[in-house]
């Protein structure tokens, strides 16, 4: 594999300079933090996620406080003493998206977290003590006792709660094919996300970049050429 230094300088040039590329990567994750992030803000931040998945962020973003009205601000206690008919009713709820199947999703993960919550005195807390260098392991874990948290959904969900993940998009997979790592076009099998676990740790410890700018750094390394200020808008930053 190639040193990373190259594939950076790859990503500066095409996006104007290292000046340019540094702005673009985001603040510096802190597991650690995500540690004092509170049951209820974890639960919005799944289902805002599972909402956003193949639908325009944009419009979530700006249907969420409506969102947090219906859902009882998130909070897993509350949802989850809520009657049937409560959940019925969601389905024709104006302020929000009228997913049944999403809606539903609500309901399980807040049994999801307040259980893990029981289990490690707190969902953040959880995350927080979960080894940074395992990230695919705890995708399959969110997969398996989560609802709608498996692919890129639950690596988004890890990203907004300022988690220290990589996102396997078409364009870091496609960077990783060029620089000669041996995975699938679009790889989803374990053995795929165990090589890109492998390869990724290994340019932390090169770098000491965190997870999050070296998967950003693929990204913008390859693929279309978008400007910094539509990336800028489409992240949000």
């Amino acid at each position: 594999m190639p040193d990373f230094a190259k594939i950076r300088a790859r990503a500066a040039k095409r996006k104007g300079g290292e000046a340019a590329l540094a702005s673009l990567l985001g603040p510096m994750p802190d597991n650690a933090a995500v540690a004092d992030i509170t049951d209820d803000r974890i639960l919005s931040t799944m289902a805002e996620r599972v909402f956003a998945a193949g639908f325009v962020w944009r419009v979530i973003e700006q249907k969420w406080p409506g969102f947090e009205e219906a859902f009882l601000r998130f909070e897993p206690k509350r949802l989850l003493f809520q009657p049937d008919d409560f959940w019925h009713d969601l389905a024709s709820d104006q302020r929000i998206v009228r997913n049944p199947q999403k809606i539903r999703s609500v309901r399980d993960n807040a049994a999801f977290v307040e259980r893990v919550s029981k289990e490690h005195g707190g969902f953040g807390r959880f995350l927080a003590d979960w080894p940074a260098d395992d990230q695919v392991g705890l995708m399959a874990y969110l997969g398996k006792h989560g609802s709608r948290l498996g692919g890129n959904t639950g690596q988004y969900f890890l990203r907004w709660l300022e988690w220290d993940a990589f996102i396997i998009s078409a364009d870091m997979a496609a960077a990783l094919r060029d620089a000669g790592l041996d995975i699938a076009e679009s790889p989803s099998s374990k053995r795929d996300l165990d090589k890109i676990q492998a390869q990724i740790n290994a340019w932390v410890a090169q770098t000491r970049l965190p997870r999050r700018h070296i998967s950003r750094i693929l990204a913008m390394s390859i693929g279309e050429n978008h400007s910094p200020e539509s990336l800028r808008e489409y992240m949000g930053e």
